[in-house]
């Protein structure tokens, strides 16, 4: 692959250059600046000594939170997002009501 799909993020203080494809750069980014907060903030709290470690801590602790959410999937669901999907059922329910008449009136 060219060095035109490669990204450099930073991530405590060192640099990685990953090959990753040009409509996933901004995740990739994204992700490593959330991995890097999560770092900075373990190694702020003085527990935990060494890149190493602190980097198993800050994937325990994100995965921790992502099993959480998923076994919990309400709890991640904002009310923008249901009142989207109340939204999007009141439309489809429209639809097929406007589409139940039609089908009526052409019998």
């Amino acid at each position: 692959m060219s060095s035109s799909n490669s990204v450099t993020v930073q991530i405590l203080d060192k640099e990685y250059s990953i090959i990753c494809p040009q409509e996933e750069r901004s995740n990739l980014v994204s992700a490593a600046r959330y991995l890097d907060g999560k770092m900075r903030e373990i190694r702020s709290s003085g527990k935990v000594i060494g890149a190493d470690r602190i980097a198993v801590m800050a994937a325990l602790n994100i995965t921790h939170d992502l099993l959480h959410k998923q076994e919990r999937p309400d709890a991640q669901v904002s009310g923008s997002t249901r009142e989207q999907v109340r939204d999007l059922l009141e439309r489809v329910d429209l639809v097929l009501a406007t589409d139940s008449d039609t089908s009526k009136a052409d019998s």
